[in-house]
Order: C-alpha cells, then structure tokens, then sequence
C-alpha cells in the first residue's frame, strides 16, 4: 500500500488513551503531526467550537474520537457533522474516526450517532470500532476496583476480547499514513475472549495479590454509581454498556488488526506483565 508521508496530521484528542499513542507512532515513522486537546500542545475542545478552527487548519488528515462517553443530552451526530464540514472546508481530505464496536443504543445514546456524517463529509474517511481495551484495567474506569481487591460489574459470566491500546493506535496510524483504508470499518479486538473473572484472574497471580471480580445486577451498579455523585443518566449509560458484555454481544474476536498490521494482536496477558511491572497496581 502507498504510503504518505508528507501529509499533515492532526490528531483531535492527543493526550488521550488512543491520542497520546497515535501521536507517538506517527512522529516514530516521521509524520507531520500535532496533537490537539483542552491539555495538548494546540488547543482543541469539543464544547468550545472556536477551537476548533485553530486546531484543523493547516492539516490534510485528522485523527479524531466520536465522543459519546460523558453526562447530559446533546446532538452527537449535529456536532459531528459541523466538525467534519468545518474540517473539510479547511482541507482535511482524510479522516480516521475512533468510535466503539458497540452499534445498539447504550444508555439512550448511540455511540456511532456521527457515523452518517462522516460518511458524508467529503473526506476518505476510516471508521474504528475497538472493543474494550486493556488498558482500562491499568489507566481507565477499572482501575479503582483493582486497586481496591474486588471490581463489581453488570457482566455476569459474558465474555469480551479485550484490545490493546496499542494496536488500536497502530491500526490509527496505518489508516492516517498509508491508502488503501478509505471507506472500510475495521473492528478491532484482541486475540481470545475472556471473562472479568478470568481477566482479575490474570492480574491477581501477576501481581500476587487477592483480586476477584464480583457480579452484581444493573440496578445495583447504577444505584452504587449514583451514590457516588454519578448523574443518574450517565450511570444508567455505563451499566448499559457494560451489559453488552454481559449478552455477549461482541464476543468474537475478529482478525483485523493481524489483517492490517500484519501480525496477531497483543494478547491479554502481555498487557498484564507489562503493566504489573510498571508497579501501577501496587498498593
């Protein structure tokens, strides 16, 4: 496949879990990039639309993520559409978008609401849906229930393979650099599915500490998030997402990322060594 180096690259939340990971592949292969976010080396926040000039300009492809993930009532695909065209307008020709392999409502919300609005933006556009990945056990929402011995979920005994972040942003940069990517949607997903008890499991013995998962109802989960000051939608919206990994709905991993990184992807229990030995789930 052709490769374009030249192009000139932004990548709309930079400091992100995906971002700060595009970032850095694509500066390792020698790419034009600048990372854009509320914290990032160019300023870009998707509630404050006179950013969004500023942190486009100049660029012929952009990274970006179709942010459903936070509290309250909005137009997701309005203010995907209005992104997109301004970007097209400024000369974006190329766009790679990271949504969610999840395409049923969740929470009242779709997570691919911006989806037709990419479609139809102008640009070649690559659409990825990761499943969960990895790293929420070490830097995400999963975190905290580590760290405290016991992770309680809505999940019961389904099953979901876990992607590395790290292959997620690899596919990114393929798609950013190289053609060959336009119009396809690749989902991505690691090598075999495991269970959140097989998963605890997995960074119980690597860490050589007691760990265990607990399943717990919806209603449980959404009445606990909200005694945490959690607003009453977006709770609702976490369990319902969690559910889909209950009903086992993307359950199968798919060969993706070997297809366009050209090997397997990383599997779970790389991650956990790699992160146990950064010491984060230490207490």
């Amino acid at each position: 496949m052709a490769t374009m180096p030249d192009r000139k690259i932004v990548v709309l939340g930079g400091t992100g879990k995906t971002g700060r990971r595009v970032v850095k592949g694509l500066r390792e292969r020698g790419a034009k990039v600048r990372a854009a976010s509320r914290s990032g080396e160019v300023r870009f926040d998707w509630d404050d639309t006179a950013t969004w000039e500023p942190a486009l300009a100049g660029s012929d492809t952009a990274y970006l993520v179709d942010r459903q993930d936070k509290p309250g009532e909005w137009d997701a695909e309005a203010q995907i559409r209005d992104l997109t065209k301004q970007a097209v307008d400024l000369g974006v020709r190329r766009l790679v978008v990271l949504q969610a392999r999840v395409t049923d409502t969740v929470g009242g919300k779709s997570l691919v609401a911006g989806e037709r609005a990419v479609r139809e933006s102008g640009a070649e556009w690559t659409l990825l849906r990761p499943n969960w990945f990895a790293q929420n056990f070490d830097e995400g929402v999963l975190l905290d229930g580590i760290l405290a011995g016991e992770l309680a979920l809505p999940a019961g005994s389904g099953r979901e393979p876990f992607v590395d972040a790290e292959d997620v942003a690899a596919v990114a940069v393929t798609a950013l650099l190289e053609d060959g990517h336009g119009g396809q949607v690749h989902e991505l997903s690691g090598p075999r599915a495991l269970s959140f008890d097989e998963a605890v499991g997995e960074i119980a013995r690597a860490t050589g500490r007691t760990v265990r998962y607990t399943p717990v109802s919806h209603e449980d989960y959404v009445a606990e998030l909200v005694s945490y000051d959690v607003p009453e939608d977006y709770a609702v919206f976490v369990a319902d997402l969690v559910a889909t990994i209950r009903d086992g709905r993307n359950a199968t991993p798919t060969d993706t990322v070997q297809r366009v990184l050209g090997r397997p992807p990383r599997d779970f229990s790389e991650f956990v060594a790699r992160a146990a030995a950064t010491g984060v789930w230490k207490v």
